[in-house]
C-alpha cells in the first residue's frame, strides 16, 4: 500500500471527517524543499478522498510571524521592521528596499509560490494566520493559554529540555513601534495584555485583535483545534524528539483539543549539496523546476518515496532515469497482477498508488500525461533540431508519434529546451556536432578507425535512410575493419561530437542527416 494511503487508512481508524494542513511562513523566496511537507499533506488529502472519507485540505500561512533578521536580499532599511509580523511589513522594491506598502512582505513572496502550487494541482483553502488572530479566532485559547501559563512552561522545559526565560508569556504583545521584540508583559485582564516595550512606552494588546500572536509552540497546539486538523505532516526538525510537535500534542490536549496523530517527512536536498535551505543558497525555486520538469513528474518524485526517506533531488542525468521510470510504470500499470508473488503484488501496488497521486488533476488517466517519447531520445533532437517542426518530422518517422503531437509532448519539448539551455543540464548530455573534425579527435583515431570510419561513409552514402539500415551499416563496417565494435562506436562517436560516447549512435546518426554524417567521416 501507499504510503499516502497507508495514512488515510489510519485516518479512517481516527473517524469522522478530515482535515490535513501544512504551514509556511513566507519569510523569502520558496523553494521545491517546501513542496515536500506540501505534497505529502495534498497526496494524504487525495487518498482519504479516494477512500470514500469526506476530507479537505487547507494551506496555513504563517503571516503573523516576525521578520527575524535582514537577509541578503534586503536593504538595511528593513532594520526597523525586524520583529513586526511579515502581513504588516512592506514588501521589498527590486532593489531591496521597503515599497510602497501597497503589497505586503507575506503577500509578495507567497503569490509566486501559489501559482506554482496551481501548476502542480494543489488548490488547497489558504488560511491567513494573521486575519485568523484579527478576526479573534485566538482569542479564548490565549487567554486558555495564559491561564496555564505554568503548565504550559512545564511541558515545554520538560519534553524539550530547555529552560524558558523567567519573563516567558504564552502571548507575544506588539510594542508601540509594531514590534514583537523587546516588549515585556507586565499583566493581564482579559481581554487585555499589558506590557511595556524597549522605549520605554506602556500599552494593552487586545487579544481578540491582530495586536500580537502566541509563540510557535502554543499557536501551532491552537491552530490544529481551531480548524480541526486531524493530520499535519511536519519536517524532522520539528518532528525530532523534544521537538515542537512533541510539546504540541500535550498543550493541544491542555487547550481542549484533540492533536493530530504524528507524522514526520525528510527533507529534499539537491544532489552533492545537502537538504535546500534559503539561507544558504542550496535551493531551487519551485518555479525554475517546473520550468525544467513536468508537474507530473515533479508529484512522481515525492509519490514514488516513502515519507520518512530523505530525497536526493537531481536535475542533471538522474532527471532522464526519474521520468523515463516514469513513462515506463504508467505504459505497464494495467499488467496482469495474478501469479505475482506477494513481494511483486505489494510494489504493484505501490507504484501504481504513486502514479495515481503524481497526477496533476485528481482522478485523470495517467496515460494521458505521458509523452512516448523518453526524455533522453528527445533531449537528442531538442538539441539537434533548432525547430520544434523537424523534431516533431522526426518522431513521426521513428514511429514515437502519428501526426500531430499531443499537448502534453508539446510542453516536455519546451521544458527540455529549458533545462538544456540552463546550467542543470548534466554535461555529459549537451551534443555539439561537428563541423569538422577536431585535431583531439584526430589525435584518438588510428589507422583501424579511420578504415572503419571510411567503410562506414561508403556504406551510408548508398543505404536506405532511417535507423534499421544505419544500423546495420554500422555492424557491416564493423566487421570488415578488423577493430573490436566497442572501438568503431568510440571512434564514430569522436567523429562525429567530439568525444567517446554518446547517444545510440544509428540514432544519432539519422537525426543528424546523410549529408553532414558521411562528409564528416569522409574527413577523417
Amino acid at each position: 500500500m501507499h504510503w499516502a494511503d497507508f495514512t488515510a487508512q489510519r485516518l479512517i481508524e481516527r473517524g469522522g471527517s478530515q482535515v490535513t494542513a501544512s504551514g509556511i511562513t513566507p519569510s523569502g523566496e520558496f523553494h521545491i524543499g517546501h513542496l515536500r511537507e506540501i505534497l505529502s499533506a495534498e497526496m494524504i488529502h487525495r487518498a482519504c478522498i479516494d477512500a470514500g472519507v469526506q476530507s479537505k485540505y487547507i494551506f496555513i500561512v504563517d503571516s503573523m510571524d516576525p521578520l527575524r533578521r535582514v537577509y541578503d536580499f534586503l536593504s538595511p532599511e528593513y532594520e526597523k521592521y525586524i520583529g513586526h509580523p511579515l502581513a504588516y511589513v512592506p514588501a521589498p522594491s527590486e532593489d531591496g528596499s521597503p515599497g510602497d506598502g501597497r503589497t505586503t512582505y507575506a503577500d509578495h513572496f507567497l503569490g509566486p509560490f501559489l501559482e506554482s502550487l496551481e501548476q502542480i494541482g494543489v488548490n488547497p483553502e489558504v488560511v491567513m494566520n494573521h486575519l485568523s488572530y484579527e478576526s479573534g479566532e485566538f482569542a479564548d485559547f490565549i487567554d486558555l493559554a495564559i491561564s496555564n501559563k505554568d503548565g504550559i512552561r512545564e511541558i515545554i522545559q520538560d519534553i524539550s529540555g530547555r529552560e524558558l526565560d523567567e519573563e516567558w508569556f504564552p502571548y507575544n504583545p506588539m510594542g508601540s513601534d509594531g514590534s514583537m521584540d523587546g516588549v515585556n508583559v507586565t499583566g493581564y485582564e482579559n481581554p487585555y495584555v499589558f506590557w511595556k516595550d524597549s522605549h520605554g512606552v506602556e500599552g494593552k494588546s487586545d487579544i481578540r485583535k491582530g495586536h500580537g500572536k502566541m509563540p510557535w509552540r502554543v499557536d501551532w497546539a491552537a491552530r490544529w483545534i481551531i480548524h480541526g486538523i486531524t493530520c499535519e505532516p511536519a519536517g524532522k526538525d520539528h518532528g525530532a524528539a523534544g521537538g515542537s510537535y512533541d510539546t504540541g500534542i500535550p498543550i493541544c490536549r491542555l487547550l481542549g483539543g484533540t492533536p493530530p496523530d504524528k507524522i514526520v517527512y525528510e527533507w529534499i536536498q539537491l544532489k552533492g549539496m545537502g537538504p535546500m535551505s534559503s539561507s544558504s543558497g542550496v535551493t531551487i525555486g519551485p518555479m525554475e523546476a517546473l520550468s525544467l520538469v513536468p508537474p507530473e513528474i515533479l508529484r512522481y518524485v515525492i509519490a514514488r518515496s516513502k515519507i520518512n526517506r530523505h530525497i536526493e533531488f537531481d536535475t542533471g542525468s538522474s532527471l532522464f532515469q526519474t521520468a523515463d521510470e516514469y513513462e515506463r510504470l504508467v505504459s505497464s500499470s494495467n499488467g496482469d497482477l495474478e501469479g505475482m508473488s506477494k513481494r511483486q503484488l505489494v510494489a504493484a501496488q505501490t507504484h501504481s498508488g504513486a502514479i495515481r497521486l503524481s497526477q496533476v488533476e485528481a482522478g485523470s488517466d495517467p496515460r494521458d500525461s505521458i509523452a512516448g517519447v523518453t526524455f533522453r531520445h528527445l533531449s537528442m533532437l531538442a538539441q539537434i533540431k533548432s525547430n520544434d517542426e523537424d523534431v516533431w518530422s522526426s518522431l513521426c518517422r521513428s514511429g514515437h508519434i502519428e501526426g500531430s503531437p499531443g499537448k502534453s509532448l508539446e510542453l516536455r519539448l519546451d521544458r527540455m529546451r529549458v533545462w538544456i539551455n540552463s546550467p542543470h543540464f548534466p554535461e555529459d548530455s549537451r551534443l555539439r556536432v561537428n563541423s569538422q573534425i577536431s585535431e583531439e579527435a584526430r589525435g584518438r583515431l588510428d589507422s583501424g578507425a579511420i578504415i572503419f570510419l571510411s567503410a562506414l561513409s561508403r556504406l551510408l552514402s548508398e543505404c536506405e535512410w532511417g535507423e534499421d539500415e544505419v544500423s546495420s551499416s554500422i555492424s557491416e563496417a564493423s566487421e570488415s575493419s578488423e577493430i573490436p565494435r566497442r572501438e568503431c562506436f568510440t571512434a564514430l562517436y569522436w567523429a562525429l561530437i567530439g568525444r567517446q560516447n554518446g547517444p545510440k549512435a544509428s540514432s544519432l546518426i539519422t537525426e543528424i542527416g546523410r549529408e553532414t554524417v558521411v562528409n564528416l567521416l569522409d574527413l577523417a
